[in-house]
């Protein structure tokens, strides 16, 4: 009997080795060829999976995103039943930058992907979508919040959005050394405490 392939588990498979590409050896080498090979399998055999390099990319980014919920679905867990919407907004924005190894793979995923996305409008329509749809469910999650008493009733949710999305911008000065974590932590921290605040 000819060995079943299980196509899912392939494509994460080739989705792991894109992210080691480019987290050791930087998006100069993202190729297929080179993936195909960090993966161990062929070249037609990754073309199988992905016809393109934009697409095998953009289900690397989804795999990514996926992970990423998971982890801030466990962290929620540990928040308990009801967490505090600042709490929920602090775990959401701290899994967004580079502070731990799959953090750290995956916030270098996005930016091959947003480079991949200056020429390519597919991908750039992709990644559009989906940082359109973060963006929402964070102003939903203030405007919640608002709502519910824990934020000054004269904030607004749409530009309170963008500050703290704002806050991923700590990324390069992470990446470069230029700062640390805990540097970086004690302003998203600060950040909430004011957002928090009320009168």
């Amino acid at each position: 009997m000819p060995k079943q392939v299980d196509h899912r588990e392939r494509r994460e498979t080739i989705a792991r080795a894109l992210w080691r590409v480019v987290e050791q050896r930087g998006v100069a080498h993202l190729t297929m060829r080179e993936v195909a090979q960090e993966a161990g399998i062929s070249h037609g055999a990754l073309q199988h999976y992905f016809a393109s390099r934009g697409a095998m990319l953009s289900f690397a980014m989804d795999f990514a995103a996926e992970q990423t919920s998971l982890r801030v679905g466990r962290g929620l867990q540990k928040l308990g039943d009801e967490p505090h919407p600042r709490d929920v907004l602090r775990l959401m924005l701290t899994e967004a930058l580079p502070l731990h190894a799959d953090a750290r793979a995956t916030s270098r995923m996005s930016a091959a992907y947003v480079l991949e996305a200056l020429h390519d409008e597919d991908v750039h329509a992709r990644a559009r979508e989906g940082l359109a749809q973060g963006r929402a469910l964070v102003e939903q999650l203030i405007h919640q919040a608002i709502a519910d008493g824990h934020i000054p009733p004269d904030r607004d949710p749409a530009t309170e959005s963008n500050l703290l999305l704002a806050l991923t911008g700590f990324t390069t000065l992470i990446e470069l050394d230029v700062i640390g974590a805990q540097d970086v932590l004690g302003a998203v921290d600060q950040y909430l405490d004011r957002l928090f605040t009320l009168p």
